[in-house]
């Protein structure tokens, strides 16, 4: 079955502005009325008026893009995990498990399973995070051995509570969705899209003022200390955080504190 987002000719990360601007072009080509006695038209109406009732509501289009042609069903899938918990683990689900686990559910509902849904755990660094990466997965469907490797982009932005959706197969299609976790990092702490780190400050440099390199997911960059700066003054790096998901070009802050250092002899700083 075709996609809502390929029948509106829109992206999966299509803002709301691009889905609407879409649907008004195809439902003007498309209206019934200035195309009398075509019967094509009437019925390419009533699919873009389709695609766009779901993907114009937030609520509706985050189970699409979840559960594809399943989206309605979405409460009762949820509630088969939540009924049958174990079978999710660290790897691609096994598609007679998982399929299994639906058809016991909805066999007394008359519900179909049109699509492979598998679900594998993904880790990454801060960094690659950050800056977007990719990992090799093998996913298996009924009939194939060995699996099908996907090569699945992690765009930059995720977060622990990210998940990916990749659709895959040509003939019988799948949905594949990588829930995220990002590994702790030694420097930086991460709250949503900025990120905190602290940086020790000789005292006589925080008394009179100084310059220290901060270190960034970027790189090193160069932060001015004011005379009298005090111990634990936290200064606000702006777009040295992460990017935003939505909008990788925008990046949120860094929030340096400032932890001000006696020197020992033999070059190591005592904290104040």
């Amino acid at each position: 079955m075709v996609s809502y987002y390929d029948i509106l000719g829109v992206s999966q990360e299509a803002s709301e502005a691009e889905v609407r601007k879409a649907y008004r072009r195809l439902a003007r080509k498309c209206h019934p009325d200035l195309n009398p006695g075509d019967k094509d038209p009437a019925a390419r109406f009533k699919e873009v008026n389709e695609a766009y009732q779901v993907l114009s509501d937030q609520e509706k289009r985050s189970r699409y893009d979840r559960y594809g042609d399943n989206w309605k069903n979405a409460d009762r899938i949820e509630e088969a995990q939540r009924v049958r918990p174990s079978a999710w683990g660290g790897s691609v689900f096994a598609e007679t498990s998982f399929e299994d686990m639906f058809a016991n559910f909805f066999s007394d509902r008359g519900v179909g399973i049109s699509r492979t849904t598998l679900q594998h755990k993904v880790e990454v660094t801060l960094e690659e995070a950050s800056q977007g990466t990719t990992r090799l997965v093998e996913v298996s469907t009924a009939g194939q051995s060995p699996g099908r490797r996907l090569t699945v982009k992690i765009p930059p932005g995720v977060d622990n509570s990210s998940t990916v959706h990749v659709a895959f197969g040509n003939g019988r299609r799948g949905d594949l969705y990588l829930r995220v976790s990002v590994r702790p990092h030694n420097n930086f702490q991460r709250e949503a899209d900025n990120l905190k780190t602290t940086v020790k400050v000789p005292l006589v440099d925080a008394i009179l003022g100084s310059e220290v390199m901060v270190s960034t997911l970027q790189g090193k960059v160069a932060l001015k200390i004011p005379a009298e700066t005090q111990n634990g003054h936290t200064f606000r790096l702006k777009g040295k955080g992460m990017p935003r998901l939505q909008s990788p070009q925008n990046y949120g802050d860094l929030l340096v504190k400032v932890r001000v250092a006696l020197l020992k002899i033999g070059g190591k700083y005592l904290d104040t």
